[in-house]
């Protein structure tokens, strides 16, 4: 038997079912066939399906009503296509903004159908673009693909960026893939935190009655990483008289805690981040020459979110499903007019902003689809976007507006993968993003 994708068949129809899995086995797909929501419930979740293709017209439950069940569930799904008639065209577009994959409608391309089927299940294997965990755009890809060479080789590495745009998670992911066990710590410090007259005894720890208010002896920064990584996180604002203890510490391997003699021997990896220019700090005196060249033996920049716009819907639909698992609530979705006010606004304070304008979209929004107003009180950065109340027409216009654009973005705007994914041609493509006036941001 072929070993390709798992397939899940929701389907009652007994033609179009022996049809589909007939084909399914000419393209190397193995494939289960349910020809009821009920059995489809029982299996899905607790087999490896790479695709679910489903329906919306089921004897026994809608398949819409089957997809509601399974995400109040709250397990990782597999992505899904549902199959549906003209005239159900509502309930797929819904469908879409409850987080299926896509939709077909009857009589369908069955060429167009399978390359859909391959590209979902191809995305859902180890590596692929959509299983990226630090973002999709083109930038955040080339650092996640030189992430595991520099954590097998390099000891230090320095990440800079503005502030809020993931220094802390990069480090987070060089520390996964450079750790030897799981029981390897990572102590991260905040630098702009610690007051001038703390930095040494935080850093290097400090002897019972080293100082007024040592009651009892304290293991450092340093000695709480040992055989981990150390990230130091606003290096920048540490002070110079610091810096030069801090150079020594690096150099040596060694550290002495305050009002003690013995030196401790540390073995470390060390990630420093900051959202300053530290060359510039040089020329002007502020850090020292020498300990900028020591710890920017690599240097990683993080480019603000303005500057990666690809990563911002994924981002935001990344945060939702994190968000609603952590508080048990029910899936939320993205409209049109939402995707773009997102992706137009600036994000002075990248990540972190964006994290926050989720979470208060999530608490204020009283539907499950959110809104632009829900993300930003200054009703000046909501765009004023199409009208939803105006003829159909118009509506299935924004619709497909807005999954193209999601399309796009997930695929980081290289048109042939997104037109494969889309099942069209790259033409047909160019020629949509024409006439509904896409442009990548």
């Amino acid at each position: 038997m072929t070993q390709g994708p798992l397939l899940c068949l929701v389907e009652d129809d007994p033609i179009m079912g022996e049809s589909l899995c007939d084909r399914f086995e000419l393209e190397g797909f193995r494939h289960e066939w349910h020809r009821t929501a009920q059995g489809a419930l029982a299996s899905i979740g607790n087999r490896p399906y790479a695709v679910v293709v489903s329906d919306i017209r089921l004897p026994d439950l809608a398949g819409d009503e089957m997809f509601g069940r399974l995400l109040e569930r709250r397990i990782p799904l597999p992505p899904f296509v549902f199959i549906t008639g003209f005239g159900s065209i509502d309930r797929a577009v819904q469908l879409l903004k409850m987080g299926a994959a896509d939709y077909i409608t009857k009589p369908f391309d069955i060429e167009q159908m399978v390359e859909k089927i391959r590209t979902l299940a191809r995305q859902q294997r180890p590596g692929s673009r959509e299983g990226s965990s630090l973002g999709v755009s083109q930038a955040m890809r080339r650092i996640e693909e030189i992430l595991p060479r520099i954590a097998k080789h390099a000891g230090t590495l320095l990440i800079t960026g503005e502030s809020g745009v993931g220094k802390e998670r990069v480090a987070l992911e060089f520390d996964r893939l450079a750790r030897d066990s799981e029981k390897c710590p990572f102590v991260a410090v905040n630098c702009g935190a610690i007051t001038e007259s703390l930095f040494e005894a935080e850093l290097f720890g400090h002897e019972k009655g080293a100082f007024t208010g040592a009651v009892r002896s304290k293991k450092g920064f340093f000695e709480q990483a040992h055989c981990g990584t150390l990230f130091l996180d606003e290096i920048g604002e540490m002070p110079l008289a610091m810096q030069v203890k801090l150079l020594r510490a690096i150099q040596e391997r060694r550290v002495v805690r305050v009002g003690g003699e013995a030196p401790i021997a540390v073995d470390l990896r060390l990630i420093c981040a900051t959202n300053r220019d530290l060359k510039k700090q040089v020329e002007e005196g502020r850090f020292r020459e020498d300990l900028y060249y020591r710890i920017n033996v690599i240097q990683l920049r993080i480019p603000a979110l303005r500057e990666r716009k690809e990563d911002i819907l994924w981002l935001a639909r990344t945060l939702l499903d994190e968000i609603s698992l952590q508080h048990g609530g029910t899936r939320r979705a993205l409209s049109a007019r939402a995707e773009q006010a997102l992706l137009e606004y600036p994000w002075p304070g990248n990540v972190r902003e964006l994290r926050h304008c989720i979470e208060r979209a999530c608490i204020v929004s009283p539907g499950d689809v959110l809104e632009p107003a829900d993300f930003f009180e200054d009703d000046s950065v909501v765009p004023p976007g199409q009208s939803t109340t105006g003829d159909l027409a118009s509506y299935l216009q924004e619709c497909e507006r807005s999954y193209i654009v999601r399309a796009l973005t997930d695929h980081g705007w290289q048109i042939l993968h997104t037109a494969e994914s889309l099942g069209i041609s790259r033409k047909s493509l160019w020629e949509k993003m024409k006439k509904l006036e896409i442009r990548e941001a």
